[in-house]
Order: C-alpha cells, then sequence, then structure tokens
C-alpha cells in the first residue's frame, strides 16, 4: 500500500566514473584510469527519497541544496524520480563523493564541497505542517547541519507523526524518534562505548546507551551481515540476523535499511517489525536480488550449478511440493544428496500446488517452504516453479541426476521426467521412501483429531 513518507536530511551528488585500467602513469606511481562512462546519483537523503520512491511511495523531501550546477542537478534527478521537493537554501558548493572505479571496484574516492555546509534562509513555513499529513518521516542525517538547524529540530520535536531517524556521530540528538538505526562504528562513537564483550553485547550496550540518553523509543545497531540489534524498553535485545551472507557493494544499504524500517513503521509495524523488514530489504539490496519471492532461479542457483560443474562434479536435482516438510522429506533429500556433489530441489509453487492437490493447499506458503528446505544440510539451492511439472526448470538446469522418492517404486506411475532427463545423459533414481510418511495423511489425521 502506497504510504506518504517525508524524508529530512543532507542531500550529496554522488558520482561514478568508470573506465579500464590498462597501465601505469609514467610520470608518478599511479594506475591510469581510462574513463568509459559516468553515472550521477542522490546520495544521503536524496538517495533515500529516491529508494522510497522507487518501491513506488508518494516521497517529499526536506533538503538543502546550493545555487549551483551540483545542486541544479540533484534536483533534476530528483524530480524526474517523482520525489517532491522542499529546499533550504545552501551557503557554499554541493557537497559531492565523485568515485572512480574500474570492474566495479573503486581505486579512488574524491570528495568535493565544504565539510561542514550550513543550510542558510528560513525554513519553509509549510513544513510542520508537510510533517503532520506524513504517514511517517525519515530523518536522514549525514552530519551536515541540515537536522542541527533549531527551527527544523522544533518542528521534529512537536509533531505527533511516528519518526525513524538514521544518525550520523556530527549530526543533531534525535528527538521524539520511535526508532533510530545508526551502524556499529556510529553507535559506539555516538555512545561512547570502547566496545568488547562480544559483537552482540557491544551492540546493546551502545544502543541502550543511546536509548536512554536520547529518550527514544528504540534504538536498532546494524550490523551487516550479521543482521541488526533491536533495543527496546525490555531487559533482553532482539536480534535480527540477516537472511544469507551476501557479498556486494554496500554503499547505500543504510539508507536502504533506514527507508524500509520508515515504510514498515508507516504501515502500522511495531518496531521489532520494521527491524526485520529492514534487514531483509538491505540484505536485498546488497546482493541486488529481488527481495520478494519469484519463481524464476535466483542467483544462488546457477552459482552452485557453475561452480559444481566447473569443479567435474555432478549434479542431483529433485523436486516436489515439500508441504508440511517431514521426515520422509528429509529421507528422500538426504539420499539425493549423497548420489551427488551438489543438490537443487524444483518447488512447486503456490499457484502449482493449488493445481495439484485443490485450493485448500498448501497450507505453507512457497517463501516458507523454501526457506525451510534451505535450512536443510543436505540441500544446496532451491528454485520454485509454477507449472505443474519441473521439465522447464530442467531444461536449463540439466542435472545429472533426477531423484524421485520411492513411491514410484514396484509398478508405481512412470516419472513423467525421465525421458526428458535422457536427452541430455540424464540418469532417473528412485531412492527410499520412509513407509508411511504423508503430508496429506498428515492433515488427515490432524483434521481427525488423531495422531500420527
Amino acid at each position: 500500500m502506497t504510504k506518504r513518507i517525508v524524508i529530512a536530511g543532507d542531500t550529496l551528488l554522488d558520482r561514478d566514473i568508470d573506465g579500464s585500467v590498462h597501465r601505469v602513469s609514467p610520470d608518478a606511481p599511479a594506475l591510469v584510469l581510462d574513463e568509459e562512462s559516468a553515472t550521477d546519483r542522490p546520495g544521503g537523503a536524496g538517495l533515500a527519497a529516491l529508494l522510497a520512491a522507487g518501491d513506488g511511495h508518494d516521497v517529499a523531501l526536506v533538503t538543502a541544496l546550493a545555487d549551483d550546477a551540483g545542486g541544479a542537478r540533484l534536483a533534476e534527478l530528483l524530480t524526474a524520480a517523482g520525489v517532491e521537493l522542499h529546499p533550504v537554501p545552501l551557503a557554499g558548493p554541493t557537497p559531492e563523493k565523485i568515485r572512480l572505479r574500474a570492474r566495479g571496484q573503486v581505486l579512488l574516492r574524491l570528495d568535493r564541497g565544504s565539510a561542514d555546509p550550513a543550510a542558510t534562509g528560513d525554513l519553509p513555513e509549510h513544513v510542520r505542517e508537510l510533517f503532520a499529513t506524513a504517514d511517517a518521516i525519515l530523518v536522514s542525517d549525514y552530519g551536515r547541519g541540515l537536522t542541527a538547524r533549531p527551527d527544523l529540530h522544533a518542528a521534529l520535536a512537536d509533531t505527533g507523526t511516528a519518526i525513524v531517524w538514521d544518525p550520523h556521530p556530527r549530526g543533531a540528538v534525535p528527538v521524539a524518534a520511535r526508532l533510530v538505526t545508526p551502524n556499529e562504528a556510529e553507535a559506539r562513537a555516538l555512545s561512547g562505548d570502547a566496545g568488547g564483550g562480544g559483537r552482540i553485547a557491544a551492540a546493546a550496550r551502545a544502543g541502550n546507551i543511546l536509548r536512554r540518553r536520547w529518550r527514544v523509543g528504540a534504538v536498532t545497531v546494524t550490523a551487516g551481515a550479521a543482521g541488526a540489534v533491536l533495543c527496546h524498553a525490555g531487559p533482553t535485545p532482539l536480534v535480527v540476523p540477516a537472511p544469507q551472507v551476501t557479498e556486494g557493494d554496500t554503499c547505500g544499504a543504510g539508507d536502504r535499511f533506514a527507508v524500509a524500517a520508515a515504510v514498515a513503521i508507516a504501515s502500522g509495524a511495531l518496531p521489532s517489525e520494521a527491524v526485520e523488514a529492514a534487514v531483509q530489504a538491505a540484505t536485498a539490496y546488497v546482493g541486488r536480488r529481488p527481495e520478494a519471492p519469484a519463481a524464476e532461479p535466483d542467483d544462488s542457483v546457477h552459482a552452485v550449478v557453475a561452480r559444481t560443474r566447473a569443479q567435474g562434479g555432478t549434479i542431483v536435482a529433485t523436486g516436489g511440493c515439500f508441504d508440511l516438510l517431514h521426515a520422509g522429506h528429509v529421507a528422500t533429500l538426504q539420499a539425493a544428496r549423497a548420489l551427488g556433489d551438489c543438490l537443487v530441489v524444483c518447488l512447486n509453487s503456490d499457484a502449482s500446488v493449488r493445481g495439484l492437490k485443490g485450493p485448500d493447499r498448501p497450507l505453507v506458503p512457497q517463501a516458507d517452504r523454501a526457506r525451510l528446505l534451505r535450512a536443510l544440510g543436505c540441500v544446496d539451492a532451491v528454485v520454485v516453479f509454477d507449472e505443474p511439472t519441473p521439465e522447464s526448470t530442467l531444461t536449463w538446469l540439466r542435472p545429472d541426476v533426477w531423484v524421485k522418492g520411492g513411491d514410484y517404486a514396484d509398478g508405481g506411475p512412470t516419472l513423467p521426467e525421465a525421458e526428458l532427463v535422457r536427452r541430455w545423459g540424464g540418469q532417473t533414481v528412485i531412492v527410499p521412501y520412509l513407509d508411511g510418511r504423508s503430508t496429506t495423511k498428515m492433515i488427515t489425521t490432524a483434521r481427525s483429531g488423531g495422531t500420527t
């Protein structure tokens, strides 16, 4: 559902200059970057606004913009993305962060603009009304002075709208915030805690210091691939782990986290629910993977298959609905994994299960079924398909071994995928199945009040 999100904070101009390096400069021990392309994008609060607008929300941005080419470029990029701008004049040039990159790796970052520019002039009179009409306010503080202005600070303190505050060590003290989202380094710097005692303990200690000092509802300390630690009024912190360890560019992950938390709060979520949604969103952002389950194969499946093939290994695949995962399923999966070097599970989507089993199935949605399967040590990857059978998936997966459970043995029905697998020289096999284990039987027994 579309939400009205108002973002207040410092905006920067990020510029990525990409090229290739083939030589060292003859007059200095430095690499020579041959520029191939340059990309401008809003940074800081501007990036947060861009992300929220890209999610389909109604976004207004209160920020300081300079009267120069950089400021004009920022205004152009933001308004083109559908962001409603409410600018405050900025004394001095537009702050810029220029990254020189080759093959996706940053070689050098050049910063331009004053380290401490000042927002000048009066705050637009309608800003208080703007805050009051929002579903949530996100303060994206990059320590450049806007949020420290007494008039803006007072307007934030007086609004009754829920506030999520992304702080900065050089920024303003958060006020009236329902949730504050520092990362580990920021939490240590802001709290004065030296760390120690383990990562979670240090984050919890710093978060609680800040929560009490600022008198805010909750503080969540983000910890990258380790997830986040939420410190609230209770004695025990909530640890929200990242769904998977993701490699990728972390630039902007904090903004993605804060935006997702603000949108969740705007939708009525508790801080704990908002942090869980934000961890999911930030992890997906770093890996640039879809944040919602999809029927298309994800990068992890391709990576597992490519790595196994490159090492000369055997790719094993099996398939099914796996609704109400039970011991019979696990036995089949373990037996299948023992036949090769990786196991890919082809999982019927919710629509596919309904077509096969009827409108009351599945009991467990595809995202949860996939998550349970991925958690098993014998499963290397899961791919979801929409058709009644996984034939189209098998066509691109091309496993060396296709496995089904023992209910196809002893004169049972013919395996529909066997002929397809044979086309590329694959082998179809049946593995033993634990007798008496059946999802349908479990459901029937449960509904009748019996025991399995």
